[in-house]
């Protein structure tokens, strides 16, 4: 896939870049370059490899589920300035 100038400039005018002229032709060839880089990328063969999120092997911490201690509305807005009906009041800060 190759990219002309009036598809640079769209692309340009699409991300709201100032792209003075003397620029497009430059921008044509980087363009291009990663296009071409994309199309490498989408010849390698991946068939058979797993989906991966890190090179090493990782896996999530977890902790057991324990259940604590519960309702204790009123401890947690002991040291709240303003509460009300168990909730936090917070001023208004978006008008």
């Amino acid at each position: 896939m190759s990219v002309d100038t009036k598809t640079v400039k769209r692309v340009a005018h699409l991300a709201r870049i100032a792209l003075p002229e003397a620029e497009v032709e430059r921008m044509q060839g980087e363009l291009n370059a990663i296009l071409g880089f994309v199309e490498q990328l989408a010849k390698v063969d991946v068939e058979g490899v797993e989906p991966m999120t890190s090179v090493t092997p990782m896996r999530l911490k977890q902790r057991t589920d324990v259940v604590t201690e519960g309702d204790m509305a009123d401890a947690v807005l002991a040291n709240a300035p303003t509460s009300d009906d168990h909730y936090f009041v917070v001023p208004k800060v978006v008008e």
